[in-house]
């Protein structure tokens, strides 16, 4: 398993970007799929986007077009670009890592979008 850190979170107009940071405690090459998932007030955890060890990509509906992940192995860290933001991209935001059946989570990092 590797332990995750997210930072990057914080209070943005609508419109606006952030950039979420996941740090890993290892090093990420191997690691099969790295992502982000989000869990708004009252929802259910949901996923935002994934990213393989080739680099292959997927995204929520939602977000397609606006949020781009990137992972860089040199830095152990998987990064989460999010631009035009909406109100409804209020959540929590968890770092995800999973190897060989083994998940694991960050603790989150708040993003609150203001309208």
């Amino acid at each position: 398993q590797v332990s995750l850190v997210e930072s990057g979170g914080g209070l943005v107009q609508a419109g606006g970007s952030l950039r979420l940071s996941c740090a890993a405690s290892r090093n990420i090459f191997s690691i099969n799929v790295m992502g982000w998932y989000r869990q708004a007030p009252g929802k259910q955890r949901e996923l935002v986007a994934t990213i393989t060890s080739g680099y292959r990509t997927n995204y929520a509906d939602s977000v397609k077009g606006r949020f781009t992940i990137y992972r860089d192995n040199a830095k152990n860290t998987v990064n989460l670009q999010m631009d035009s933001l909406k109100s409804e991209d209020t959540a929590v935001y968890y770092c995800n890592a999973e190897s060989r059946g083994l998940e694991s989570w960050g603790k989150g990092t708040l993003v609150t979008v203001s309208s």
